[in-house]
């Protein structure tokens, strides 16, 4: 039986002023994938997750989500109806401890049990989180920051989580520690939409990838395929 895409983008056209971002996008996600969108600087991958987040709206197309558009949507009403977007720079609140980042992803949440369950689940996947709970988060590392940004979108008990390059300036080994907990959430049932500009780690654990350039999708398939396609390496694995 054929899954049913829980976020579908459809002839999608996106502007910043007189400046077109994104050139009729077409791309879906399917409940319980990784999908990842690559390509490099400028080519419209974070315009591609703020437009579906509701930060920038689309001039024209369709983007479906649970089969809803939601193109007019507001970013809270986006985050409410389950989609988190975690954006490029961690953009964590610096002055606020740990635990004050990580109750504003459960702003919506009144049952003081429940944001504590989640917090626990959220210790779970970044225990060097819980160790910082009393720390600003602006003292933090750059590789705890982020799994602080992850960890305050998971507060939200998302259906999809959006990943704005989440590698971005961190040390080879912390990388690996965020894509193998991207993983670790991904076989409990998360569907996850990732901006990555290290290809080879975000192909390596996709079910299938975009290569978006200049706005527009170029190329589509398996990661495993993409992985191993010339113009791929030749492009972004070299």
């Amino acid at each position: 039986m054929r899954t049913k895409h829980i976020l579908q983008l459809t002839d999608v056209n996106t502007f910043y002023g007189g400046i077109q971002a994104l050139k009729g996008i077409s791309i879906h996600v399917d409940a319980g994938e990784i999908v990842t969108l690559i390509g490099s600087n400028g080519a419209g991958k974070s315009t591609t997750l703020k437009t579906i987040s509701g930060l920038v709206k689309p001039k024209s197309g369709s983007i479906l989500y649970e089969g809803v558009d939601i193109s007019a949507r507001s970013p809270h009403d986006t985050a409410l109806s389950g989609i988190a977007h975690v954006p490029e720079g961690r953009r964590i609140f610096p002055k606020l401890t740990v635990k004050e980042n990580l109750e504003m992803g459960a702003f919506s949440v009144k049952d003081k049990k429940v944001i504590k369950e989640r917090m626990e689940q959220v210790f779970h996947y970044f225990p060097r989180v819980k160790e910082r709970l009393s720390q600003q988060g602006g003292t933090m590392s750059g590789g705890e920051q982020q799994m602080l940004a992850i960890g305050r979108a998971l507060m939200m008990k998302p259906k999809i989580l959006m990943l704005d390059e989440p590698s971005m300036g961190l040390a080879p080994i912390i990388v690996e520690q965020i894509f193998e907990i991207i993983k670790e959430l991904n076989e409990e049932g998360m569907t996850i939409l990732l901006v990555e500009q290290n290809a080879f780690q975000a192909l390596s654990i996709a079910h299938r990838g975009y290569v978006i350039q200049n706005g527009e999708i170029t190329l589509s398939g398996p990661g495993h395929d993409l992985i191993t396609n010339d113009h791929i390496k030749e492009a972004y694995l070299a």
